[in-house]
């Protein structure tokens, strides 16, 4: 059984692939092929981009950032059902010593 590793790409290389793309005029799918990259990255790092400069940070910093948030949302609803448990349980102690 073969393992599939995975390419990683430079911001630079990243930046100057979207570069490419916007100056040239030509589609997307004809310059990812040219630089041997799959097309639907090339999408994604297109759209990333705007993004990530109208907020003054990188592509990656904006993702990491993304990530953090994602995290964060989901402790916070496991927070959340911990804290509606306990008054739950409280509700329900305090009912049982009357």
């Amino acid at each position: 059984m073969s393992t599939k590793t995975r390419r990683s790409y430079t911001e630079t290389f990243k930046e100057e692939a979207v570069r490419l793309v916007r100056e040239s005029g030509q589609p997307v799918t004809h310059v990812a092929r040219d630089l041997g990259i799959a097309d639907h990255l090339l999408y994604r790092w297109r759209a990333e981009q705007p993004h990530a400069e109208g907020q003054g940070q990188t592509r990656q910093s904006a993702r990491a950032e993304q990530a953090e948030l994602v995290r964060l949302r989901r402790e916070n609803a496991v927070l959340k059902q911990e804290r509606d448990f306990v008054k739950r349980a409280a509700a329900f102690f305090a009912k049982e010593s009357r």
